[in-house]
């Protein structure tokens, strides 16, 4: 009888650390759906990455921050399930959408508050519950929290805030869970140079200098530093590794 491959749905993976991580759980053999908001083209060209090098992958469009719209993504997600890749269950949940937002405590709208919220919590908790049922047993989690969480810096409360959250609802999704032998971890990437949040970092050679000086290892992170984790905590080597916060920072701050 022919083994099913296991099978990732990453959030947010049409560039930067999605897309990295998606292309890193396919070398470990995972096959792959990717979301995108907007960019279709783009997580259209990871797919047939993720192909050529001989594993399944789909993508779906998604606004993580539309809890409404969920009901409707499990139904076409059941859909790709059955006719891409022949079973309805996926084996692990990457949350890894997000937008970057920085203001001043002071300068903080309730609206600009909102948005950070309900991409980066509050979708992040009801897609996850959303996703459970459709969720083998022995599979797992992998949230997406950030270096800011444990270092704070100015313009980044809310931010931090919500990926404070989201690191707590992590420990509780491993304790419920467990006894389906789902894992459920998070990851916290120091500053990373991508196009996240505008491509601040990636602008700026200042910042980038300051990065570097906090740093142990004396550089900013790139996206290729970052998914290697998640795949690593997608596979049966990261089997005991459960309700953990696995800084990726490359020493931010020590």
């Amino acid at each position: 009888m022919e083994t099913k491959n296991k099978i990732a749905l990453v959030t947010g993976g049409s560039r930067g650390l999605g897309k990295d991580m998606a292309l890193r759980l396919a070398e470990k053999g995972i096959d792959v759906i990717i979301t995108y908001n907007s960019k279709a083209d783009d997580a259209q060209k990871v797919v047939e990455q993720i192909k050529q090098s001989g594993r399944k992958a789909a993508t779906l469009q998604l606004n993580t921050g539309d809890v409404k719209s969920f009901d409707a993504f499990a139904t076409k997600l059941s859909e790709v399930l059955s006719a891409n890749f022949a079973t309805d269950h996926i084996d692990f949940l990457v949350n890894n959408a997000g937008i970057g937002g920085y203001q001043l405590i002071s300068d903080v709208t309730e609206e600009f508050f909102d948005e950070l919220l309900n991409i980066h919590y509050k979708g992040v908790y009801f897609l996850t519950q959303k996703m459970l049922p459709l969720m083998n047993d022995g599979g797992g989690i992998v949230n997406v929290s950030s270096g800011l969480t444990r270092v704070a810096m100015p313009r980044s409360s809310a931010y931090a805030a919500m990926k404070g959250a989201v690191e707590v609802f992590t420990r509780y999704l491993a304790k419920e869970l467990g006894s389906r032998g789902i894992r459920a971890n998070t990851i916290a990437p120091g500053a990373i140079l991508t196009d996240f949040g505008g491509g601040h970092l990636r602008a700026s050679e200042q910042t980038q200098k300051i990065v570097s000086e906090i740093t142990a290892l004396g550089r900013p992170g790139e996206a290729d530093d970052i998914g290697g984790v998640v795949a690593f905590l997608c596979t049966d080597d990261a089997r005991w590794v459960n309700a953990q916060r696995i800084e990726v920072s490359g020493g931010m701050l020590v």
